[in-house]
């Protein structure tokens, strides 16, 4: 039952950086905040994948993670150039 309290914190966390999503002042906040999101949401599975015994929710997990790190790598090229 501890991982109800885990989840349910996550979850929190998971609003804390939606508002920062919405209104951080610069792209970069925005990205950071973005990509915050995402390490939590990895960490959810991994931690729902630890709670019901599943591999296969960890491994979505580590794909997911490699995923959303190529997309924050394109994201920061494209930030960089000053496309936005």
């Amino acid at each position: 039952m501890m991982w109800i309290s885990v989840a349910i914190a996550l979850v929190i966390f998971i609003i804390v950086a939606l508002i920062r999503l919405i209104i951080g002042p610069t792209i970069p906040d925005r990205l950071v905040a973005l990509d915050t999101i995402n390490t939590i949401v990895i960490v959810i599975m991994i931690v729902l994948g630890a709670a019901f015994k599943e591999v296969l929710l960890i491994d979505v997990a580590i794909v997911y993670a490699v995923l959303s790190f190529i997309t924050t790598l394109f994201i920061a090229k494209y930030i960089e150039k000053g496309n936005f």
